[in-house]
């Protein structure tokens, strides 16, 4: 849907859901991820002879490997190196990326595409900044860097950055060629609250039904670890639950493998048996967690999509 409506390709984080995306028609993909290892090197290379792929790099044994891999498939991978400007989760610091970026660029069966970064606006040094100057300082980044590549001989064409929250800024810099939101699909319950988003333009919530109640503040839910993504703790940002209740002033506050703890304000009494609709404090992973999304028009079940990718970890 977002491939016709003009998006000129997408990104994964997995070989797996590479794999996935491409054999049901998706031609231009990135895995904006390191790929290690003997075996998807080589896969990596068997999809390359299918698609427009693209495979992110931060290391000289990244680069080595998917090499050697291309030149027995006998194919030609693009490449773009990763950059930390400022995550510190993976690819290498602006100052050494230009060794890098030569490595790659002489290496046989590779094709040096570019640099890309993830940043987001929820990183250490991130302070109380606006996700526009979090944005154009990203942008800014990574365009200096592009430009100090080129000047010493090196292609770079594309120069690819952003989050959701700060993809719409970030790609108003000039000489930035790409940004690669994903969140904004659905939106949840943290891009809410950090502003980026409207609660209305949430689009994902997740219908659970309360099988208890412990105490007067306390409802019990049929859905926990199971079903709601738990990589985000909530203290961490100010947040007050995993997922935030739809029109009530109650949040997820504890979860185990099939129950999920709820905190009520008071005058929030819920009956067992009443279902509540929650928004996710993170969409990404909770949608992995499910078999399918059912997509509701004016109350009405419109249409019901497979998440093929799910669990495509490999």
């Amino acid at each position: 849907m977002q491939l016709d409506t003009g998006a000129a390709g997408i990104t994964v984080a997995k070989l797996a859901e590479a794999e996935i995306f491409a054999a049901h028609g998706c031609e231009d993909i990135f895995i904006a991820y390191p790929l290690i290892g003997a075996e998807k090197w080589r896969r990596a290379c068997v999809l390359a002879q299918r698609c427009t792929l693209t495979v992110g790099v931060d290391s000289v044994v990244g680069a080595e490997g998917l090499s050697t891999a291309a030149q027995v498939a006998d194919v030609s991978v693009r490449v773009c190196v990763e950059i930390d400007t400022g995550l510190h989760r993976s690819g290498v610091q602006p100052a050494d990326a230009p060794a890098l970026c030569r490595i790659v660029h002489d290496l046989p069966g590779l094709e040096l595409d570019g640099i890309f970064t993830y940043r987001g606006a929820f990183f250490a040094d991130a302070g109380d900044r606006s996700a526009d100057e979090l944005a154009y300082e990203e942008g800014s980044i990574m365009v200096a860097l592009a430009e100090h590549i080129r000047a010493i001989g090196l292609p770079i064409r594309t120069v690819s950055v952003g989050s959701t929250p700060t993809a719409a800024a970030a790609a108003r810099v000039p000489g930035v060629t790409e940004v690669r939101p994903g969140t904004y699909i659905f939106g949840d319950y943290m891009q809410a609250a950090g502003g980026f988003i409207d609660d209305d333009e949430i689009a994902l919530t997740i219908l659970c039904t309360v099988i208890s109640r412990p105490a007067p503040d306390i409802a019990t839910i049929d859905g926990g670890s199971k079903t709601f993504g738990g990589d985000v703790v909530p203290a961490r940002l100010g947040l007050r639950g995993y997922a935030r209740a739809v029109g009530l002033n109650a949040y997820l506050e504890s979860m185990t493998e099939e129950h999920g703890v709820v905190r009520l304000a008071p005058g929030c009494n819920p009956r067992i048996g009443e279902r509540i609709a929650f928004h996710p404090i993170h969409v990404c992973t909770t949608v992995n967690l499910s078999d399918t999304l059912i997509g509701v028009d004016g109350g009405r079940v419109a249409e019901i999509f497979p998440v093929l990718a799910r669990g495509a970890r490999t």
